[in-house]
């Protein structure tokens, strides 16, 4: 994968020293070994802050909280959409919802927090799931949801709570109408409308701006306790083992009695079972603090874990999901060697160790892309990444795995890096419609108007060269006279829009 476009940090002499502040400020030690990508973003802060490099955009810190809390949304990848997770959200319909609406059933009292909520939907996805487990009842329950996020910006998406379709792109269109209702594009709009969120499901959710590193310094504020379920996914992927340690030490301790937390499919470690229960459900793992004890008392600091479950980078599960579904999609002829090792001795709760997933020439493209889309899907965008450039190392010329390479960019944030996927995908193959399609939305995004049309009038006139019902590939199941019509609209917006 080649490095971000513009200069190497490495030029400017004051990044090595911001970068150790800004790790040590926001605990984000996902940074550690990724400087082309903080680097990228934090350019976009010297942009919005007129300053010229490291040294100057380091003075501007110590002005106040106002640019930290920018910098700190800037370098938080706020990828979501509803239901994130298949598998975590059907444990919740069918087990651990349930579960605690039986043991509440006397109280009547639900009380959920989503940690690191970003835009809000997955707040919102269990507020739906709440009202259908609950029926006529709800009215009967206190139930409360609260999400919390760092970020201003995407707190005040989520209080607006209006998506678009990428971030309901799991759901069947029937639940789209009845969770939904449309909101049509403005006049000279570049992007598609957005779905409102309907009020029965809005009003059961509300947001705080808070930084889970409140945890361990003790600047949580009073009230951030008794949960009975607590969702913190996609999160601990930016701290250091030490500091998740103390995370989710805190956040055991704030929940109730027989209370659940649920984190990312990447994120598990037996260490965590010293502190709650480790509870196998079909497809994740999730945590408990059992029903008639509390968790260890422990300091909420950054200590070391217990002796007896050192802990490892939370990354290194990562991998396993990726194979699952890469066997699931293609079978075991796709995959040259699945390789387990052996788990420890050490190990506190029945957690496979991940595997390595070894590529082979004779590897089915298409089945990797569907393994890849089906990772996306589910939300473990993570691992979708990494089977993707496996698959990519041994077929660098699949415009399909090219445009697949597009869209993850997109999600993590990259407009450079996807272009240059996408404009790969057609390099390599100049009739892929959908490869125009996205250049030309991704396009329009940046301003780039002249671009955009050129990119998507391509699209409409390959699309109109095709049967009107014949379907393209990677087309989410459109067919081709469906994108003529969306890509002709989207072309003739940007034109009003740049008259």
């Amino acid at each position: 994968m080649r490095r971000p476009s513009g200069p190497s940090p490495h030029a400017d002499p004051g990044y090595a020293a911001l970068k150790v502040r800004i790790i040590a400020r926001t605990g984000h030690h996902y940074y550690a070994d990724k400087d082309d990508l903080l680097f990228d973003r934090l350019r976009r802060r010297f942009k919005a802050c007129n300053v010229a490099d490291a040294a100057a955009y380091d003075a501007r810190l110590d002005d106040g909280a106002g640019e930290w809390a920018a910098l700190e949304a800037e370098i938080t990848i706020g990828e979501t959409f509803f239901f994130r997770y298949a598998e975590q959200f059907a444990a919740l319909r069918e087990t651990i919802l349930p579960g605690l609406v039986a043991a509440r059933g006397t109280e009547r009292t639900l009380r959920v927090w989503s940690a690191g909520c970003s835009t809000g939907a997955e707040p919102y996805s269990v507020a739906i799931l709440l009202h259908q487990l609950l029926g006529p009842a709800l009215p009967d329950w206190r139930v409360s949801v609260v999400g919390t996020d760092i970020s201003i910006a995407a707190l005040a998406t989520a209080r607006a709570a209006e998506f678009g379709r990428w971030a309901l792109r799991t759901l069947p269109v029937e639940e789209r109408v009845r969770y939904f209702h449309r909101v049509p594009a403005s006049p000279g709009a570049t992007r598609e409308g957005g779905y409102a969120l309907r009020p029965e499901f809005r009003r059961m959710v509300r947001f705080e701006r808070q930084n889970l590193m409140s945890l361990l310094d003790g600047s949580m504020p009073e009230g951030f306790d008794g949960f009975d379920l607590i969702l913190c996914r996609n999160v601990l992927i930016y701290f250091s083992a030490e500091t998740v340690a103390g995370i989710v030490r805190a956040l055991g301790r704030r929940l109730r009695p027989g209370g659940w937390l649920l984190i990312g499919h990447a994120e598990p470690h037996p260490a965590f079972a010293g502190w709650l229960e480790a509870v196998n459900l079909p497809g994740t793992v999730a945590y408990r603090r059992p029903p008639e004890s509390a968790p260890a008392s422990q300091p909420e600091t950054r200590g070391e874990p217990p002796p007896s479950s050192p802990l490892v980078e939370a990354s290194s599960f990562e991998f396993r999901p990726a194979a699952d579904m890469l066997l699931e999609a293609s079978g075991a002829s796709a995959v040259a060697e699945i390789v387990r090792p052996a788990p420890s001795a050490k190990a506190a709760a029945p957690i496979d160790p991940a595997p390595a997933v070894v590529m082979t020439p004779d590897l089915v493209a298409e089945d990797v892309a569907l393994a890849v889309r089906a990772l996306a899907d589910a939300g473990d965008t993570g691992a979708a990444w990494r089977l993707l450039r496996d698959a990519l190392a041994v077929r660098p010329t699949d415009p399909a795995l090219r445009l697949y390479e597009g869209l993850l960019a997109l999600g993590f944030g990259r407009e450079a890096e996807a272009e240059r996927a996408f404009r790969g995908a057609l390099y390599l193959d100049r009739g892929y419609v959908m490869a125009h399609y996205h250049l030309g939305l991704l396009l329009g995004s940046l301003g780039r108007t002249a671009d955009a049309r050129r990119a998507l009038d391509n699209a409409v006139a390959l699309s109109q060269a095709l049967p009107p019902d014949a379907p393209l590939p990677e087309g989410d199941g459109a067919c081709a006279g469906e994108i003529a019509l969306s890509a002709a609209a989207i072309r003739d917006g940007i034109g009003t829009g740049a008259a």
